[in-house]
């Protein structure tokens, strides 16, 4: 099952989660896979739902387990794409289909990270992506992206495979972007920490899977 003893879920409600920061090792290493005692479990239902609660708190388009300190290839993501279409699910053990080099066309937007708190930087992605995967039921999924869905796709999957975004950034850019991470952390937290305590779990975060609990939850309440 997945380990989410470092961070107990309430019996009635999602939990908000403390999200990993650049540093430490859960964030610099590759996940281990779902395997068939993940799917279906309640604790794979319970660990979606707090990581959707989590990442509407802290604002984020994706998150991926490690980023709340659990070893696991899954990731949720509620993130427009280019069109204004919005996207809302989760993906266990992602793989991102390589692209034939002849149709690989790069799109250079900003980027930023839950787990970089504060910071943003421009990087370079392909502007498509193919990627497959499971639900959290073990049915297989693929998913093909655009634009911005697309890099928030890629982005995840790199979380997963032990890779940030800063990892894809010269040196110097790398240093500024801890430099704007310095500058802005405390301010970060303490935004998520109000997000937190205006939690209202009488209204529904609009954009949720049917099923899923944190459809209860609302931080701009």
């Amino acid at each position: 099952m997945p380990d989410v003893s470092v961070a107990p879920v309430a019996p009635e409600y999602p939990t908000v989660l403390r999200i990993t920061e650049i540093g430490e090792s859960i964030l610099h290493g590759p996940c281990r896979a779902a395997t068939e005692r993940d799917f279906g479990s309640a604790e794979l239902a319970r660990l979606i739902d707090s990581m959707f609660v989590t990442m509407y708190v802290a604002e984020g388009a994706g998150l991926a387990a490690n980023q709340v300190d659990v070893d696991l290839r899954l990731f949720v993501y509620d993130c427009p794409d280019d069109d204004g279409v919005r996207h809302v699910g989760h993906l266990l053990n992602p793989v991102v289909e390589p692209e034939a080099p002849g149709r690989r066309r790069l799109i250079e937007d900003t980027e930023g990270c839950l787990s970089v708190p504060g910071a943003g930087a421009a990087l370079a992605r392909p502007a498509r992506a193919v990627v497959r995967g499971f639900d959290q039921h073990g049915n297989p999924r693929t998913i093909e992206a655009t634009g911005y869905f697309a890099r928030c796709l890629q982005h995840e999957t790199d979380h997963l495979n032990g890779q940030l975004y800063v990892d894809r950034l010269s040196k110097r850019e790398r240093k500024d972007v801890l430099r704007q991470t310095a500058e802005r952390r405390e301010q970060v937290f303490r935004q998520r920490t109000e997000a937190t305590q205006r939690l209202n779990w009488t209204g529904p975060v609009e954009g949720c899977a049917p099923s899923c609990r944190c459809r209860r939850a609302d931080p701009t309440s």
